[in-house]
């Protein structure tokens, strides 16, 4: 359902073929997580001295910092009859996602950024076609996105780039003003996760990861049902992206240079762990009445990338320089406040059927996807599998409302345009803030620390500084245009 290889392909060559920055951090970050400032504090936003290369096995501190501005649990946003729109990245993912944000009412586009000058022109043409005002066209090298992000018609940043990019480009959005929501997954450090819950406490600004699989219609129903008690008291819960990968990070059409593939020879852990972590945190109510505190993780051999390339790659070709480091399948375990336990899995380079598990259990039961399969008691009593089409009745308001949406991913992806930019427009608190995309996004380093350290737990940052204690509404909202 969720092919998820396009959720955040953008462009990362300048025009014309000049060197990119991008290109010159490829040639220099070394393996393994060398020059990625993943021994810098996780307590801290100070980064590494300059010209040092920060200790990739260092232990990471999960103390918070001292917050610099005030929390931004709760925060609404100032309604606006429209909401005025910037995109950055228009690759494959930017390039779907702005027709999304053209089919929700009370959205402009205004503004578009990459430096790929037909992709900037052809999401432009989409605008036009769409009946709006010709945006602005932002084509004028890498850091083009910061002129668009001081722009004074804009509300919203949507960031759809490399993962290389993300941080930099949140943190300038929020910097200026702006709302930003940002593809998975929305930094790769701690230092970084910290200093954007810190600027958009500062700033009073929305900084969000884009999850689309928190909005899947399985995913919702369970959420409700969880909520409900059907499931009991929450004991265990699963996700993952296991995502054959392989032919799509070698194929020179479909990303635009090797970043994605590239990340293979830097990290060995869980490099994309939104997707799986996000609904389950959903589920157990992480950072609203619960937290995650550690994670414990280990990782196989690195053969599979490799493996591909001796059987589909020329001689000569590039990607022979390249020495793959990330574990083809890293499995990892997060404990929460309330003893919990969370697995996650990560694996794009290894043949097997797609699969995000998508699994919860409780004292009354369990849910577990691909494919969708439930038990719960009383309804279900002879140890077989029941239906989970029965439970339709326990979806969520939105995919009521929406029964056949447009867009890609069964729909996810509108569903999510389509709440987010209803939240803005009333005035709304986000369905997920700042403190949850770090926590999804947490999982990136700190997996990696512990398969160096040979498994090691490693404290999960708690980025609400304790509010997380304090239940809250998250995603389990109720239509508030019939309220």
């Amino acid at each position: 359902m969720n092919d998820a290889a396009q959720q955040n392909d953008g462009t990362q060559d300048g025009d014309e073929g000049s060197m990119s920055r991008r290109s010159v951090l490829w040639t220099t970050a070394g393996v393994a997580g060398a020059g990625l400032g993943l021994g810098a504090l996780g307590g801290s936003t100070a980064a590494a001295a300059p010209g040092r290369t920060p200790d990739a096995t260092a232990p990471e501190r999960a103390d918070a910092p001292k917050r610099q501005g005030r929390t931004m649990v709760g925060v609404p946003f100032d309604r606006r009859s429209t909401v005025r729109v910037g995109i950055v990245g228009l690759g494959n993912r930017g390039g779907s996602m702005i027709d999304l944000f053209l089919a929700v009412g009370g959205v402009r586009v205004v503004a578009v950024c990459d430096p790929v000058k037909d992709k900037a022109r052809r999401a432009a043409a989409k605008v036009t076609a769409a009946g709006q005002p010709a945006p602005a066209v932002h084509t004028h090298g890498e850091n083009d996105y910061e002129n668009l992000c001081k722009r004074g018609d804009i509300d919203f940043v949507y960031v759809a780039t490399p993962w290389d990019f993300h941080f930099e480009m949140a943190k300038t959005a929020l910097l200026n003003g702006k709302h930003v929501g940002v593809e998975c997954p929305i930094a790769l450090r701690l230092d970084q996760l910290w200093e954007l819950v810190d600027l958009s406490e500062r700033t009073r600004r929305h900084c969000m990861q884009l999850e689309n699989c928190c909005y899947g219609q399985n995913e919702m129903r369970v959420l409700r049902m969880a909520h409900a008690g059907l499931f009991g008291d929450l004991l265990h819960g699963a996700g993952a992206y296991n995502h054959d990968l392989r032919g799509l990070m070698f194929d020179p059409g479909y990303y635009e240079g090797p970043w994605r593939r590239l990340w293979h020879t830097r990290l060995r852990g869980d490099l994309y762990p939104n997707h799986g972590f996000g609904p389950v945190a959903n589920y157990m109510d992480i950072n609203r009445g619960d937290r995650a505190v550690s994670i414990t993780s280990v990782g196989s051999p690195s053969l599979g990338l490799a493996e591909y390339r001796r059987k589909n790659m020329p001689a000569g070709d590039p990607s022979w320089k390249e020495t793959y480091v990330e574990s083809d399948r890293t499995i990892s375990l997060v404990q929460t406040a309330k003893g919990r336990v969370i697995r996650l899995e990560h694996d794009v380079s290894t043949p097997h059927p797609y699969s995000r598990i998508n699994s919860l259990g409780g004292t009354k039961g369990v849910f577990e996807d691909y494919p969708a399969r439930i038990y719960i008691e009383p309804d279900h009593t002879d140890d077989n599998w029941g239906d989970f089409s029965r439970y339709q009745d326990w979806d969520h308001w939105l995919w009521k409302e929406h029964a056949n949406p447009p867009g890609g991913h069964g729909g996810m992806d509108y569903m999510l345009v389509f709440r987010l930019m209803q939240c803005m427009r009333l005035g709304l608190v986000p369905d997920f803030d700042v403190y949850d995309a770090a926590t999804w996004t947490s999982p990136v380093p700190l997996s990696h620390l512990s398969i160096r350290a040979k498994g090691a737990p490693q404290e999960i940052p708690d980025f609400t500084r304790g509010e997380w204690r304090k239940a809250r509404s998250g995603m389990d909202s109720e239509n508030p245009e019939q309220s």
